[in-house]
Parts: structure tokens; sequence; C-alpha cells
């Protein structure tokens, strides 16, 4: 799966959880600090992502993810294994 179709699904699935604009979510936009996820979202997030690509993460990596490129590299990493 191409990357900018991972991002743009990651986006979706952010906007969708946080409440955010997808056009406001940049690659570089941390997810507590830009983003506004507090613990039980960052939890949602990583089972949203999950759903969305039909994927399992571990979550503690997965919340150990800071910012919107490394959600989409991790995820892409899980995807184009």
């Amino acid at each position: 799966m191409e990357k900018s179709e991972i991002e743009t699904r990651v986006k979706k699935v952010i906007a969708s959880v946080l409440g955010a604009k997808a056009e406001d979510i940049k690659p570089t936009s941390n997810f507590i600090f830009d983003l506004g996820a507090d613990s039980k979202q960052s939890v949602e997030l990583v089972a949203a992502f999950e759903e969305e690509f039909d994927i399992e993460m571990d979550q503690d990596q997965a919340l150990g993810v800071q910012n919107v490129g490394d959600a989409v590299a991790f995820i892409a990493n899980i995807v184009n294994r």
C-alpha cells in the first residue's frame, strides 16, 4: 500500500477520533500537544487504526508514537510486511 494512501486514511481516522479537521493534520502534528489527544483518545486511536487497516498493533509501541508522520511509518511497516 502506498504511503500517501496510508497517510490519507490515518488523517481520516485522526479527524474522526479527535474531531480535528483533516486539513489541519500535518505529518509533524504531535498527537498530544498539537491535536489535543488525551490518554483515552490515544487508546481509541490505536483501536481505530487497527480497524481501519485490519491490522494488530503492539499497544505499547503504538502508544509510544508521538506524531502523525511516525504513525504513518509505523502502520506502513505493518501493512507492507
